[in-house]
């Protein structure tokens, strides 16, 4: 019964190590820490290095721990360094994802849960996006986990023993409220993690790419999901297939939006610190607003959001950037 956790030492990957640890959940995980970090992950993951590329070395590590199921997070997110480098992200994200799913149907892991974004959507033409709202991606990155999505789709269609979940996430953001976990990568991009590296004098300014934008206040709104929730809506995910539940495709955000200006404002409150902010010009492959409907998800897989609060989300940010400053001066 042992899961196995491609990119399980990057942000969003060891939250969800802990949250298995902390179920009494055996797991493996396979990263080849070019962004994770051994120590974000617990003491109980047993940690092959890696590429999920190299199907001999997960064909083996299967066999080896008695593999049942795949949470797959490995791979790129960043939009714009998508547009600049689109082969480079089909290669992480789609070439190697199809190599990990014909490792699992010949190694006959019955369950795949899939990290997707809501990126696959694009400019959506209604809001809140719904799963059956139709699919454009603006980027390469979105349109390589839309690939990844259609795979997954025709291999279960043709291997019935083969089920999976993949999960829509929205803007993730915040810490392990234990503090045991954050995002901890150098340069990440994430909005929350900028701000509150510039409030905390990590940055000396941040950039808010495009003011001009069809929304309230000019700046682009997004659906903000807490990691952990996140992290828990895995575990429903991997419950239902376990369950013997079909195959099927969740969005993962609050149903509620929030322009970068509102979310600096946040920062700004909750850490009580000014940023210098500069206003600039559109970045390419950014959709204008995201939100998404959430009925499903929580329908189908009970699944209810315990920290849905963006002065929270913040609030763990911030300690978790403060940690994390210490931790790089011992």
């Amino acid at each position: 019964m042992t899961i196995l956790v491609t990119g399980g030492a990057g942000y969003i990957g060891s939250h969800m190590s802990h949250e298995l640890a902390d179920l009494g959940r055996p797991i493996v995980v396979v990263d080849n820490l070019t962004t994770g970090f051994r120590w974000a992950l617990p003491e109980t993951a047993r940690l092959v290095v890696g590429d999920i590329g190299d199907q001999d070395l997960i064909r083996a590590t299967i066999d080896r721990y008695g593999v049942t199921g795949i949470i797959h997070f490995a791979g790129s997110i960043v939009v714009p360094e998508s547009v600049a480098d689109p082969l480079g992200y089909y290669l992480n994200n789609t070439v190697k994802s199809r190599s990990l799913i014909e490792a699992a149907v010949i190694s006959k892991v019955k369950h795949f849960i899939f990290s997707s974004t809501a990126a696959v959507y694009g400019m959506a033409k209604e809001m809140p996006v719904r799963e059956t709202t139709g699919l454009e991606p603006m980027s390469p990155y979105g349109s390589s986990k839309l690939m990844t999505e259609i795979m997954l789709r025709d291999t279960a269609f043709a291997h019935p023993e083969f089920n999976y979940v993949a999960l829509r996430y929205f803007n993730v953001a915040g810490a392990d409220p234990r503090g045991r976990t954050g995002q901890s990568t150098k340069g990440a991009t994430h909005l929350i993690k900028v701000a509150c590296e510039t409030a905390l004098g990590k940055r000396p300014g941040m950039e808010v790419f495009g003011t001009d934008y069809d929304t309230p206040d000019g700046t682009c709104v997004r659906d903000y999901i807490h990691v952990t929730d996140l992290a828990r809506a895995h575990v429903a995910a991997l419950g239902h297939l376990e369950k013997g539940g079909k195959s099927d495709i969740f969005n993962c955000g609050y149903g509620k939006g929030y322009s970068v200006l509102e979310v600096l404002d946040a920062v700004r409150r909750v850490s009580g610190k000014p940023m210098n902010v500069k206003m600039s010009d559109r970045r390419p492959g950014d959709p204008a607003m995201i939100v998404a409907a959430s009925e499903k998800i929580r329908a189908t897989l009970a699944w209810q959001p315990a920290l849905d609060d963006l002065d929270g989300i913040v609030a763990n940010a911030l300690a978790w950037e403060d940690a994390l400053g210490k931790r790089n001066k011992t």
